[in-house]
């Protein structure tokens, strides 16, 4: 298959605007918002004009504890022959956790969070992974993420994580380069180090994304225009490598055309200018058709580890790997047993101190949760308002500020748009609604999407809708 190019990152908001940019050799898709058996029509016509469509995953939580689930990974399998997709991507972090491994409550976050860059999910993370290549008909490409927070005791750099990661597994990479800046600026991790330590061959494409800082917190906003920051660090990548493609992401706050026109622009020369000379030169792999690897969807593993890099430089290697627990061998599936166990336990008391007040796990900084868990909050609230528009218009203004007044005492368990039910039935149900026409438009809004769908006129089902009247003072 040729290289992807240069494309960005498709959503309905500026379906419209995608389609008419020019110079768009490919786009990337959020894989959940994407139903196979009703593809969106811009997607559909992308298609036929020969646009790639690569599907991008954001729920399988892949450096979560428990294996991936069977469920999602099928979806995310069958979004992939839908739309004829050379690879499909995710993330390297943890999106829920507690449930079976810690005997607690399933706790979702919401959002992409951090793991730790520890032996423990180093070996999680590479089953996972395992387990996802076996069941995906294409090849996977796995993200580097931002993060407001650092994990104490952390035994590598990311650049090692992700060689070993890509050592053990042949996984491809995604980089964001825009991830990179973040965790310099949050983090203090050289962008440069991190490059110079990837196994770059590996790399599937590029993302680049704006943001905004405040109060010396780099917020990956993807909702800004790209600064020059992160184009710095697109330049030094392209000037180690040619990535086989460079994608811009924007996910809110859209501009004109025009803008994002100027933007891809800025990439095009960014990428231009900043090609590796023949002799530094080394072209990442190409992404394969599907059918061209084995079944498992796996990539051949990198160069080894003393391959040449710009200037002549050795890459560091490979982080060292542990002994084996428990009589395990390097490569062998991770059994739900120490190794899961200590990782479930850690991610556990991390997210319930973010998202249900718990107290703040030891070596963390205190200060940057809280900023953390903000942020948290707000993207929920901002996401239940795009899954259920009719709250933020049966609220008006109050509505951001009741949402994180409820999301400070109530966990997301279930989704986002089970998390929109919760809240409406919490506000109801606690009298915070004192206007009586406000109240009766959230009541009628929230009979209607909480009980069967038609309205049924079983006796069952009329004596639910009778209760939940009463309940809610109807």
């Amino acid at each position: 298959m040729k290289r992807l190019g240069t494309g960005i990152g498709w959503r309905p908001e500026i379906a419209e605007a995608v389609e008419r940019l020019s110079g768009i050799d490919w786009v990337e898709a959020v894989a959940e918002n994407v139903c196979p058996g009703h593809l969106p029509e811009s997607l559909v016509r992308l298609r036929e004009r020969g646009v790639t469509v690569v599907p991008h995953g954001v729920s399988l939580g892949l450096g979560g504890a428990d294996r991936p689930d069977a469920g999602r990974l099928a979806e995310l399998a069958a979004r992939a022959e839908a739309l004829g997709s050379p690879l499909v991507t995710e993330h390297i972090a943890f999106v829920r956790a507690g449930g079976p491994l810690t005997a607690s409550p399933l706790l979702e976050a919401g959002h992409l969070l951090p793991v730790p860059r520890t032996r423990d999910a180093l070996d999680v993370l590479c089953e996972n992974v395992r387990v996802a290549q076996d069941a995906l008909p294409v090849p996977l490409a796995v993200e580097n993420i931002a993060a407001l927070i650092s994990w104490p005791g952390e035994e590598m750099t990311e650049g090692q994580f992700l060689y070993d990661l890509v050592d053990r597994t042949g996984v491809r990479l995604l980089v964001d380069v825009a991830n990179l800046h973040t965790n310099h600026v949050n983090r203090g991790e050289d962008p440069a180090k991190a490059l110079g330590e990837l196994p770059v061959e590996a790399i599937a494409y590029v993302h680049v994304a704006g943001g905004f800082e405040r109060d010396g917190v780099w917020h990956d906003s993807h909702a800004h225009p790209v600064p020059p920051a992160v184009l710095d660090v697109l330049a030094d990548l392209c000037s180690r490598v040619r990535p086989p493609g460079v994608l811009l992401e924007r996910d809110e706050n859209f501009p004109e055309p025009a803008e994002l026109a100027r933007e891809l622009d800025a990439i095009r020369r960014t990428v231009g200018r900043s090609a590796p000379t023949p002799r530094t030169a080394r072209a990442a792999a190409p992404v394969s058709a599907p059918g061209t690897l084995p079944v498992s969807g796996r990539a051949p593993a990198p160069a080894s580890a003393d391959r040449p890099v710009e200037g002549g430089e050795a890459a560091s290697a490979p982080a060292e790997r542990p002994e084996p627990d428990d009589g395990e061998v390097p490569g062998t599936p991770v059994p739900d047993g120490p190794a899961r166990q200590r990782l479930a336990l850690a991610q556990a008391a991390l997210l319930s101190a973010l998202v249900a007040g718990t107290p703040v796990p030891e070596g963390f900084d205190g200060a940057r949760l809280a900023v953390q868990a903000r942020a948290l909050a707000g993207k929920r609230a901002d996401v239940v308002a795009k899954v259920a528009p009719e709250l933020p218009v049966i609220l008006a203004g109050a509505y951001r500020r009741a949402f994180l007044a409820y999301a400070h005492g109530h966990p997301m368990g279930d989704g986002y748009r089970r998390d929109a039910l919760d809240f409406a039935e919490h506000l109801l149900l606690e009298g915070r609604v004192e206007d009586a026409g406000t109240r009766r438009a959230l009541r009628d809004w929230w009979l209607e999407r909480s009980g069967p769908a038609p309205l049924s006129h079983s006796p069952a089902a009329r004596l639910a809708r009778a209760t939940r009247r009463v309940l809610l003072g109807r």
